[in-house]
């Protein structure tokens, strides 16, 4: 149980065993966020539940603690991740790609335009750093948002931890 509870107090993933089943651990879920519903709310089915925190404003990176409840043999295996919404996640994944990928073309335009010693690309190199300061900026987004998100990411590892941890399997 201690590594299970590290894992969650350290990483945005973990997994756990318990011998419920599918339907005794949706209960329990469902008992946990009833009890607590004037701080979380969210979607429970016997397969996947999506918890967040009640608040009044609604930020882009609002996070949310993702479980996916699996059967395996005569165990239930809980896989819980935290984190922004997938959209979130997808958007800042792409941005990061893109301006990655146009880096590396002005870059290499620049490169290439030094070696065959011409000079038909010379907003390449200027280019390329406004590219990198793009990816600063995108860069500083995501930390702007993970800070402002950071008591509300506190409050769902409380709630992974008291909503799980007693119903885990010992070794």
């Amino acid at each position: 149980m201690k590594e299970t509870l590290n894992s969650i107090r350290n990483r945005p993933r973990f997994k756990l065993y318990t011998d419920l089943s599918l339907e005794e651990y949706e209960a329990n879920l469902k008992d946990y966020l009833d009890k607590n519903h004037d701080q979380f709310y969210g979607n429970i089915n016997k397969e996947v539940a999506t918890i967040f925190v009640r608040t009044e404003l609604d930020d882009y990176w609002k996070p949310n603690l993702s479980l996916r409840i699996e059967k395996e043999d005569d165990t239930t295996v809980i896989r819980g991740v935290f984190g922004p919404s997938a959209s979130v996640w997808t958007f800042f994944m792409f941005l990061y790609f893109l301006l990655t990928v146009s880096w590396m073309t002005f870059f290499t335009l620049y490169y290439v335009e030094k070696q065959i010693k011409t000079d038909n690309y010379p907003w390449s190199l200027p280019c390329s750093f406004v590219v990198l300061f793009l990816i600063a900026v995108t860069y500083a987004g995501a930390r702007f948002g993970q800070h402002k998100a950071k008591y509300e990411m506190s409050l769902l590892r409380r709630f992974a931890e008291e909503s799980t941890l007693h119903v885990e399997k010992e070794d």
